[in-house]
């Protein structure tokens, strides 16, 4: 049985690698058939399985040829040196993966950032991670459309951070910036968190649920769920209004731009009420305190959007 495993070694490494990949391609189609239960699932499964299916010829291959290898060891201590330093990255890459599956940083369908680069987690072997890149920073939180293949070894080298809460729900913070108008900043504030409070309402008790759960998972008080507009002036002595909202991560644009929208017309209604009632000449230093009845301006503003 030696004599003929020797004798037709390439025979016998071409069956075997083919026969492995067939089981490879069944399994996956029995997987992606069978798993639906669950979003990233079949992908996990399928990960794992082309991981186990490459690792498996590996060490059939190393077999097959053994009596071979056995031959070449006594060289082996002349070119080691040159051997690690060609393979260097990819050794570090095989040791970033060990280090992944130890640590359980992230697993596929994660959100994740590496550097300054954010991303989905799609495919990860034993050299390089796949991501599709998302937009975070910008906060749109929608893919790019970009793929990015990072090696293994900066995974051990760097700082992980897994964003997988961001998928679902995401402290959202955004700024509207005004002119110093001669308005009551206390009633546009007041107004504001009116407002945000309003379009929060849908969906307020989900969040409120999975801030919990954060909470638990973290095991700290976060209180992310909670609705802040603060109010500060920039250097240019504007007026800032800084909103954070608790909300779904893929609606958090768009309910951004309807708030900014709505607290525009309000400005423009309040100041627009100044005007007409002093005059567009008279200095702002000339303006007296004056308290705007927000009530009137609220029911005005709300009519016209409905």
């Amino acid at each position: 049985m030696k004599d003929i495993v020797n004798d037709n070694q390439w025979i016998i490494s071409i069956a075997f690698v083919f026969a492995c990949l067939v089981l490879r391609w069944l399994s996956v189609r029995f997987v992606k058939r069978v798993v639906k239960d669950e979003e990233n699932l079949h992908r996990r499964w399928t990960n794992t399985i082309t991981n186990i299916t490459s690792l498996v010829i590996i060490i059939g291959l190393v077999i097959i040829w053994l009596s071979e290898l056995r031959f070449v060891a006594l060289s082996i201590a002349a070119f080691a040196v040159a051997l690690v330093v060609a393979t260097r990255e990819q050794i570090q890459c095989f040791l970033g993966a060990i280090y992944i599956a130890s640590s359980r940083a992230f697993s596929i369908g994660d959100w994740i950032k590496v550097g300054d680069h954010y991303g989905e987690v799609v495919r990860s072997d034993w050299l390089t991670t796949t991501l599709l890149e998302v937009d975070v920073e910008g906060m749109s939180y929608s893919y790019t459309g970009r793929s990015l293949v990072i090696p293994n070894y900066k995974f051990s080298t760097g700082v992980i951070q897994n964003l997988n809460f961001m998928r679902r729900y995401v402290a959202h913070s955004f700024n509207i910036v005004r002119e110093a108008d001669a308005i009551s900043v206390r009633d546009a504030r007041l107004y504001l968190e009116d407002l945000v409070r309003e379009y929060c309402s849908p969906f307020k008790e989900v969040a409120d649920r999975y801030s919990t759960l954060i909470e638990k998972r973290l095991g700290i008080a976060l209180s992310v769920s909670d609705l802040k507009v603060r109010v500060a002036t920039n250097d240019t002595a504007r007026n800032v209004f800084i909103v954070t909202i608790f909300c779904p991560t893929q609606e958090a644009t768009r309910i951004e731009e309807e708030i900014t929208e709505d607290f525009l017309d309000y400005w423009y209604s309040v100041t627009h009420k100044l005007e007409e009632f002093y005059g567009p000449d008279l200095e702002l230093d000339e303006v007296p305190d004056v308290v705007v009845s927000e009530s009137q301006v609220v029911r005005r503003v709300r009519a016209k959007k409905d």
